[in-house]
């Protein structure tokens, strides 16, 4: 069951690069950096994924990524998940990842699944949801 949300960030894509282009599919390698609250705690996140291109449009990525906190915290984080290309070339991701850490107000995220909504837009604004499953 979805549970509550527990973040939100909102930031910029800063890096891609093409991994492979054959036959009509790709790999690409996405950097980004965002700035917004997770639990209640003021974080900067940094992250890379790759994602692939899937027979008829969609994509499938797995990507890692830390959180730093106000405090000089971190959280580390693994996850994948499925997207679907919008007009112009946004992209949308709808996925799971999973936290890390020892730092004192994160360290509820350690052992849960954390479910998230990933959305760039054509200027590469990214935006960021997630919800702890329960």
């Amino acid at each position: 069951m979805l549970g509550e949300q527990i973040g939100e960030l909102h930031g910029k894509r800063t890096a891609r690069r093409i991994l492979s282009a054959d036959g009509g599919q790709f790999k690409v390698e996405v950097s980004f950096e965002g700035n917004g609250k997770v639990l209640g705690v003021d974080v900067h996140e940094v992250g890379t994924y790759w994602s692939v291109s899937l027979p008829g449009g969609g994509l499938y990525g797995e990507g890692q990524g830390v959180v730093l906190s106000a405090n000089g915290g971190a959280a580390t984080w693994k996850g994948g998940g499925i997207g679907k290309f919008g007009e112009g070339g946004a992209v949308s991701y709808r996925g799971a990842i999973y936290f890390s850490t020892t730092t004192p107000g994160l360290v509820r995220l350690n052992g849960a699944a954390v479910l998230f909504e990933f959305d760039v837009d054509v200027e590469g604004n990214t935006h960021s949801t997630l919800w702890e499953w329960k």
